[in-house]
This record gives C-alpha cells, structure tokens and sequence, in this order.
C-alpha cells in the first residue's frame, strides 16, 4: 500500500459500517491470538477482544480509536514479511493504545501492563507476553534498534499516517488537536512543532525497507507542512489550514 493509497484513520465509523468494523476486528483478533497459543479452544478468545474494543471506543479518543486499530493492523499486514513474529506485532498492535488519557504521559506503560495481565489468561507464554509487552513500550520513542525486525515493523505501521495523502493527514492532525482540546492553543503549538522538529531530526522515520521507499518522503514533506503552519505568524489564517483547527501544545505524540 503506497502512501497515496493510505486511507483515513483519523475519524469513527457510524452505524453500519462501524458494526462490520468491530465484527472484522474481533476476527482479526481471535486469528492472531490463536496463531500463537496452543490451546485453540481455552480460553475463549472473544472476551478478550470485546474488552480491548470497548477501551479503543472510549468518548475521549478523537485519533486513538478503533480505525487507528484498523489501519495499523493493515499495515502491519504490508510489512509482515519483515517481522520475526507478525502475529505478535498484531498483538502488540492491540495493546499499543489499549490505555489511552491524553492528560497522562504513563498510557504506554500501562497499556504494556495491561497486556502483562491479560495475555497469560490468554494463552499466551510468558515469552510471547513478555515481547508483546516490550514491544508496546517501545511506541513510546518509536526508536526500534537495529535486528529488531518486531519493533520496526510495529513503529512503522503506527507512524504511517504521517505519510498520508494531505487531506487525511490533515483530518489525522485536526483529531490530535481535538485530543488535547484541554492544552491551550499556543501550549499546544509549542509542544506539537517540538515533537515534529524532533522527527524532523531522525536519519529516518521508517525502518523498513518498504516503509523507507514508500513513506519517508510523504511523511517529511506533511511534517514541514504542519510545523509551517504551526510557527506562522498568527492572525494569517495560515495556521488554521489542516482540518480547520488552530493547533495548540502539549507533546502529543505523532
């Protein structure tokens, strides 16, 4: 999947096609749980994916939701050949924003403690918890080391959206600011521009060979958009071009 091709992950599913959304996670799910454990009836799988559901679909998640669910899933998908243990790298996909307050700075933490409870009920070995769990504290720098085919796999599919299409990229901005709605603006035009300086810094963003040639350029052009806009003179109107929203400041993450 190019990066012109990548859809829009920023916005909930209404009615129908969100039932069919939840119906092909839960799926999903019980495929990469049962690819891994080796009791393939006990426990029942579905429960545990009900409850990861249920947190992707709290009120206050405007980005962090079911379709960011979704959307990495697909692309960890793209980048399987690259993972050691892809079905891992899909449950870590789930756990990665299970535990989600924008006001907190701990969500990746707890999200991998989370998952350190969970997966043992689960089925899962204490290996294979002990890897999901590292990999979801590593989205907290997304700075996979290299030889960790797991990690890079991961940390580019959560980063993809920043390579999509300009008007998805803009919507997938528009949904952090409504996140930290509670950050005042010109907080939050401070700590987001330091947040895309600091990627703009990376030698890369992306880690994989495909996320290299098909998501590095897009990504850089859209963060020297945004941060343009961010750091415009305010009263221009510049800064309200993506999504329609004055951007603001804590550091959210990308």
């Amino acid at each position: 999947m190019a990066a012109a091709e990548h859809s829009d992950d920023s916005h909930h599913s209404d009615g129908g096609d969100h039932a069919d959304l939840l119906a092909t996670l839960r799926h999903r799910w019980v495929a990469a749980l049962l690819a891994i454990r080796e009791d393939p009836c006990f426990p029942d799988p579905r429960p545990y994916a009900d409850n990861l559901l249920a947190r992707w679909s709290e009120p206050q998640r405007r980005y962090h939701t079911v379709d960011h669910l979704a959307a990495v899933l697909d692309r960890i998908d793209t980048l399987e050949q690259y993972a050691d243990d892809p079905d891992l790298v899909r449950l870590a996909a789930w756990f990665h924003d299970a535990v989600y307050l924008p006001e907190r700075s701990t969500n990746e933490e707890r999200s991998a403690r989370l998952a350190e409870r969970a997966l043992p009920e689960a089925g899962l070995t204490t290996k294979d918890t002990n890897e999901v769990a590292r990999l979801v504290r590593l989205t907290t720098t997304h700075a996979a080391q290299d030889g960790d085919s797991n990690g890079m796999v991961l940390c580019d599919a959560d980063l993809a959206v920043l390579a999509s299409p300009p008007r998805a990229y803009a919507a997938y901005a528009a949904a952090v600011r409504e996140e930290y709605a509670f950050v005042p603006d010109d907080a939050f035009r401070e700590g987001r521009a330091a947040v895309l300086r600091q990627l703009l810094g990376l030698p890369r963003l992306f880690r994989t060979p495909y996320g290299e040639r098909e998501w590095e350029a897009a990504a850089r052009a859209n963060i020297q958009a945004e941060l343009e806009r961010l750091t415009a003179p305010q009263g221009t109107g510049i800064t309200r071009r993506a999504g329609g929203c004055s951007y603001g400041g804590a550091a959210p993450p990308p």
